[in-house]
């Protein structure tokens, strides 16, 4: 049978989202039906609704997401009914050339939930990132269900997209070791994620980039040990001061703009890294790097896809170590609102007021 619930649907380009009636149907072969305690307002869902993903419109959008599986379809053995799971949209296949390289962060061919939920009078709804969970209950592939120990819901979400994408960012990508130096260049919800993870993995000096005084002292909290204002100080000459005039071993954008990709190019150590976990939009280009500056700076240009996270391998951890009082994930939750509150949501986000809101459901 199908379930009515109420969900954050954008039906077209640039439009304001409204609250909809959508049908959500029992879950088949492979998939499972979660009652959806908590979703996290990410800038990919505003990239949706303003068509900068894609034009499969309407979108159900909504994907940082937790909640409580409440049924599963045939041949699901990895949850059962009941079970507390952080929602993923990298359900690693393991057929793939990705998978059968031994490399299943790169899957090229994540599994999703086979049947579609439709509004009220049957159009078919694209889920963002294959999961849609603005909503009171959402239909996902079981492998999008990762089981994590009891926690707040809108804290453990979190960990469906950006504060992994950031902590996996420094951790993985660019995999910072204990001593290294750290840039972040931007102090969103990825960008101080990212500096939690170097915090997490030993970086001794941790310098935050951003325009924003208050994001500034959010990074300082997530364990940024130097602050830099690039709208009132040379940012590469800062980044260098701090790292006795070397440059940082890794270097992370979480912005996605060739502007302040560049400048984590110019900061970075001979032979170091820069990640790009920022999101671009499709308009944009590669900045300006003279070929020779590449070749004689060495090291390592890296996009980073999801903080290059295995879900059932990190959420889990993620969580343990906030159980644990080691990652402040809950200093990332901004406010907790409603289903209503999601348009209002993307202008604060916009405006830089919050690094998450957190819909409770």
């Amino acid at each position: 049978m199908a379930h009515e619930v109420r969900a954050v649907v954008a039906k077209s380009k640039r439009s304001p989202v409204s609250i909809e009636t959508i049908l959500v149907p029992d879950p088949g072969p492979g998939e499972a039906l979660v009652d959806v305690e908590a979703c996290g307002v990410c800038h990919t869902d505003l990239h949706y609704r303003d068509g900068g993903i894609g034009d499969d419109f309407p979108f159900l959008l909504g994907h940082e997401a937790a909640g409580r599986v409440c049924a599963v379809g045939d041949g699901v053995t990895g949850v059962a009914p009941g079970d507390f799971v952080v929602l993923n949209w990298r359900a690693v296949c393991g057929e793939c050339r990705a998978c059968r390289r031994g490399k299943p962060q790169y899957c090229f061919s994540t599994h999703n939930a086979t049947q579609k939920m439709v509004l009220a009078d049957g159009t078919v709804l694209s889920p963002a990132l294959g999961i849609g969970a603005f909503a009171e209950k959402t239909l996902v592939a079981a492998g999008q269900c990762t089981k994590v120990s009891e926690t707040d819901p809108a804290v453990a979400g979190l960990l469906g997209c950006g504060v992994m994408a950031g902590i996996g960012a420094a951790m993985l990508t660019g995999d910072v070791h204990l001593g290294d130096s750290v840039a972040v260049f931007g102090c969103g919800g990825v960008g101080n994620a990212a500096i939690a993870g170097a915090q997490l993995a030993g970086a001794t000096t941790i310098v935050a980039v951003d325009l924003d005084d208050r994001k500034l002292e959010l990074a300082r909290r997530f364990g940024a040990t130097h602050t830099v204002n690039s709208e009132r100080q040379d940012a590469v000459a800062a980044v260098r001061a701090a790292t006795n005039g070397f440059g940082a071993d890794v270097c992370v954008e979480a912005v996605g703009n060739p502007k302040v990709l560049e400048l984590a190019f110019f900061a970075r150590d001979l032979a170091g890294t820069v990640v790009q976990v920022g999101v671009p939009t499709p308009e944009m280009s590669f900045p300006e790097i003279p070929m020779i500056e590449f070749f004689g700076r060495g090291g390592a240009l890296k996009p980073s896809w999801y903080g290059d996270c295995l879900p059932n391998r990190d959420f889990p951890l993620l969580v343990d170590l906030y159980l644990q009082g080691r990652l402040p994930l809950d200093e990332f939750v901004s406010e907790r609102i409603a289903l209503e509150g999601v348009e209002d949501a993307f202008s604060k986000m916009e405006r830089g007021e919050v690094l998450r809101s957190v819909v409770i459901l």
